[in-house]
């Protein structure tokens, strides 16, 4: 991401979900802001009765691992990340336009207030599909179970007609000549 304006869309890809919230990282943000991570850090650090456990927390390192196996931050061998990232929820970010207070912040804060809003909305509308889905699930099957008792029943008679009489052999029809 460059100093250009991010739209609301790029955005989307860099969102995460960790521990159940959607969150970008702090490095992702101090890119977007057009400062050093390490100045983003420390704003936050001197206001950070602004900034409770539910809007900005430190990855562990499990977390941390995992995110860097998806390429996300650098290794440490080749000069990444010492330690873990911070990362901030929706309400974090917007947190942040109060502690970075200049027409960028406020524009970027816009664009990404966007992105968590369409990637709500994608996700409230997986779940609608996933409804649906289930319902055309259900009723085919219940059409399947019917149709799969009528060729049941079918085939058994079928095998009824296929199989030899039961029971001793009926007389012929007409006149037996006996043999001489």
């Amino acid at each position: 991401m460059t100093k250009e304006m991010v739209s609301a869309d790029s955005l989307g890809a860099q969102i995460f979900i960790v521990r159940g919230h959607k969150v970008l990282l702090d490095s992702t943000l101090a890119t977007l802001y057009a400062v050093p991570t390490k100045v983003l850090l420390q704003a936050v650090r001197r206001h950070a009765a602004r900034f409770p456990a539910d809007f900005m927390f430190r990855l562990n390192a499990e977390e941390f691992a995992a995110l860097r196996s998806q390429s996300v931050t650098s290794n440490v061998g080749r000069g990444g990340r010492r330690y873990a990232p911070y990362v901030f929820t929706e309400q974090g970010v917007a947190m942040l336009s109060s502690v970075l207070n200049s027409p960028r912040a406020i524009a970027v804060n816009i664009e990404v207030m966007r992105a968590f809003v369409r990637l709500r909305e994608a996700i409230a509308g997986n779940q609608e599909l996933a409804r649906k889905f289930d319902e055309l699930e259900r009723r085919v099957s219940r059409k399947l179970e019917s149709h799969d008792q009528a060729i049941a029943g079918i085939l058994k008679a079928i095998r009824e007609l296929m199989a030899p009489p039961l029971g001793p052999p009926k007389r012929p029809i007409g006149f037996v000549i006996p043999k001489e």
